[in-house]
C-alpha cells in the first residue's frame, strides 16, 4: 500500500458573497457584502479536506491552472495545506472560478461558474508514469468538458481515464456534479463501469437511474433509496455507492450490504456557510474506504466530515481529523432515519 491518494479534476477559486435572499428572474436582490475568497472544486476541496481527515496519508493533485493570479492562489493553498502539485500543470486558459452566492435567509448557496482551465482537463494532460497511488478520486462528471465527451470504446473519456486506473491496480472513485439537464443518463453511466466508490447526492443519484428519489413536495422517497443504490451498481460500480442529503447518508457494498446515518444535529449558530459540505462527505467516506473502515463507519464519517466543514463559510478551513469529526458526531448526535425494506 502507498498510502497516497491523487484528486483529480476541478480546480476552482470560488468568490463568496452574502446576499439577503436568491432573486426571481428578473428581480433585484443585496450583496451584503464579500465575504473574501476560497479554493474550490474537487482537487481543492476534497484534497485539502482528506489531508485534513488523515494528516499521516499523502493527498496530491491532478489538474490545470491558469497563469494568473487566481492559479497561484489555488496552488499556494494546496501547498501550504500539505498537498503534493507536482501534477497540477498550468494550461493557457484563465484559472477556472465561481462566484458563490451564500443566502442569509435560507442558508442554501448558488454557483455562477466560469468552466476555464478545467474545460482542457484529459488523459493528455498528464503521463500514467508518474501516477502513483492507492486511490484516484475524478470530478466532478459534467464539469470537466474533454472527459465528458464520447469515446466509441468505453463511452466517455472520463470512462476510459478510469478504465486505465483500474488497469494499473488502483482503486477509483467519481463525484458528480448537479446541474440541470438531461445529460446525466447518457454521460454518467459510462464511468461507472470502471468505478470502485461512487459518492454523489440524491438528486443526481436519481437523474443517472431514472428513480424519483424525492416527492412533488419535496420530502426525500425513502423507499426508493435503496433502489437507486442498486441501480448504480447494476450500471457498473464495484465497491460502495454512497448517496448524501440533507436528511442523511445512505450505502450500500458490492454484497447488497445496506447502513444509514441521519443528519447531525447541529446547535443553534453553527452553521456559517455550506459550500463545501458535499466535498467534505465524499472526503470522509474516502478516508474510511482507505483506512479499511466499514461501510456504516463511512456513512457516518462522511456525514461528521460534511457536519464540520459547515462551521466555516469557506470549504474546508473547519476541517478537522477523522477522530474529531466523529467525536463531533457523538456529541450533537443524529436524527433517526426511518427503516425501509
Amino acid at each position: 500500500m502507498k498510502n497516497k491518494i491523487i484528486v483529480a479534476g476541478n480546480i476552482v477559486v470560488d468568490i463568496l458573497y452574502s446576499i439577503t435572499g436568491y432573486p426571481a428572474s428578473g428581480q433585484l436582490t443585496t450583496i451584503e457584502e464579500n465575504t473574501g475568497r476560497s479554493v474550490g472544486g474537487s482537487v481543492c476541496n476534497v484534497g485539502i479536506d482528506l489531508k485534513k481527515l488523515m494528516p499521516d496519508t499523502e493527498i496530491g493533485g491532478l489538474g490545470l491552472i491558469g497563469n494568473d493570479e487566481s492559479g497561484k492562489y489555488a496552488l499556494d493553498t494546496m501547498i501550504e495545506a500539505g498537498l503534493d502539485v507536482s501534477l497540477v500543470k498550468t494550461g493557457d486558459s484563465a484559472t477556472s472560478f465561481t462566484y458563490v452566492m451564500n443566502d442569509k435567509i435560507t442558508r442554501e448557496r448558488t454557483f455562477f461558474h466560469h468552466r476555464g482551465a478545467n474545460a482542457k482537463f484529459s488523459e493528455d494532460s498528464f503521463s500514467w508514469d508518474d501516477i502513483d497511488c492507492d486511490l484516484l478520486h475524478v470530478a466532478y462528471i459534467l464539469l470537466l468538458d474533454e472527459l465528458d465527451k464520447e469515446d466509441p470504446e468505453y463511452g466517455t473519456k472520463m470512462a476510459r481515464l478510469l478504465a486505465h486506473a483500474k488497469e494499473r491496480g488502483i482503486k477509483t472513485s467519481i463525484d458528480v456534479v448537479s446541474e440541470a439537464g438531461e445529460r446525466f443518463g447518457k454521460i454518467v453511466p459510462p464511468a461507472l463501469k470502471y468505478t470502485d466508490y461512487c459518492i454523489i447526492n440524491e438528486i443526481e443519484a436519481g437523474r443517472t437511474t431514472g428513480i424519483e428519489v424525492r416527492n412533488p413536495d419535496g420530502t426525500l422517497i425513502y423507499e426508493n433509496i435503496k433502489k437507486v443504490l442498486r441501480a448504480m451498481f447494476d450500471l457498473g460500480v464495484s465497491e460502495w455507492t454512497i448517496i448524501h442529503c440533507p436528511e442523511g447518508g445512505f450505502g450500500m457494498d458490492k454484497d447488497g450490504n445496506y447502513a444509514q446515518y441521519g443528519q447531525i444535529k447541529n446547535p443553534k449558530d453553527f452553521v456559517k456557510g455550506k459550500v463545501g459540505a458535499g466535498d467534505a462527505f465524499c472526503a470522509g467516506v474516502l478516508s474510511a474506504a482507505h483506512k479499511g473502515m466499514s461501510l456504516e463507519y463511512a456513512v457516518k464519517l462522511g456525514n461528521a466530515a460534511a457536519t464540520a466543514s459547515l462551521a466555516s463559510p469557506g470549504a474546508t478551513e473547519a476541517m478537522m481529523t477523522i477522530d474529531e469529526c466523529m467525536a463531533l458526531a457523538d456529541k450533537f448526535g443524529a436524527t433517526v432515519l426511518p427503516d425501509v425494506e
